[in-house]
């Protein structure tokens, strides 16, 4: 398998494009003009997955990771030209999950090496990033003559999914399937990570009570197996009332790995946090 490629990025939000456009082009950058993207990222991958379909220009399947910090930080990717993008886009939504799609019109220029785009991102407003290859030398510099200040720390992915649109659509798809024969109510979880990933669980009940599991609880298990360790936002949705909040030990299974000021978005009614719910949870001191 090929080493995956790497590049110094830095992304930033961009109050005013126009003045940004001119002093790229004072600086001596080549402008390439406007391209439509299109990324549809995919749920329980190692990093990010994502599928870009963009004119002009070829379909690309790119994988890669990332830390999620402000400033430069290094990103390591592969990708893959693929054809056929439609189905490929269906058969990766059936394996994998489609987490959020990203649309955007991207005003490429290069100076130096190091790829500028001006970004008008659907839902979200207007960005500039700067990708430089390699150690990325004089990403500084350029960042001087652009005056970049705004910085921020994810992906695009993660802005529109911090929203809590998304994270209780998983919640309500999970609660559909519950299994609740017994009591008839039917609860849906779902949890993003950092990563922008999100699992999802339902109660499945027993005919011995003791033995049955809340929805919350099942979306932790997804989210363990998949190699996941932290919670950064929670949805609770219930079939029968608006507002459904964790029972006390799924307070504390969340809290577990979850931060106290972890948002729970309880039915699309009502947000709170992890630390709100549980405010002295119990923890092992090293």
């Amino acid at each position: 398998m090929a080493a995956p490629q790497r590049n110094l990025e830095i992304k930033a939000r961009d109050a005013d494009p126009r003045r940004t456009l001119e002093l790229a082009l004072e600086a001596g950058a080549d402008d390439h003009g406007e391209i439509a993207q299109r990324d549809t990222y995919f749920g329980h991958a190692s990093g990010r997955l994502k599928l870009r379909e963009q004119t002009p220009g070829e379909t690309e399947l790119i994988q890669y990771r990332r830390p999620d910090e402000a400033g430069p930080r290094t990103s390591e990717f592969r990708r893959v030209p693929v054809g056929e993008a439609e189905a490929l886009r269906g058969a990766l939504d059936a394996a994998l999950g489609t987490l959020v799609e990203v649309r955007k019109r991207r005003r490429l220029l290069l100076w130096e090496g190091i790829r500028i785009h001006l970004d008008e991102v659907d839902g979200l407003g207007s960005f500039l990033e700067l990708e430089a290859p390699g150690a990325g030398e004089r990403l500084g510099e350029l960042s001087e003559k652009l005056g970049v200040t705004d910085l921020i720390a994810g992906s695009y992915s993660d802005l529109l999914l911090a929203t809590p649109e998304a994270l209780l659509a998983a919640a309500e798809r999970a609660m559909r399937n519950a299994y609740a024969p017994h009591s008839g109510f039917k609860v849906g979880a779902a949890l993003r990570t950092p990563s922008g990933s999100i699992y999802s669980g339902a109660n499945v009940e027993n005919a011995s009570y003791p033995q049955g599991q809340c929805a919350e609880t099942s979306a932790i298990g997804a989210l363990i197996a998949a190699g996941e360790r932290e919670i950064a936002a929670v949805a609770v949705v219930a079939e029968q009332v608006d507002v459904c909040p964790p029972c006390g030990g799924c307070r504390q299974r969340l809290a577990e790995f979850a931060m106290p000021d972890t948002p729970v978005h309880l039915g699309g009614h009502e947000t709170t946090t992890v630390g709100e719910l549980l405010p002295l949870a119990f923890e092992l001191k090293p």
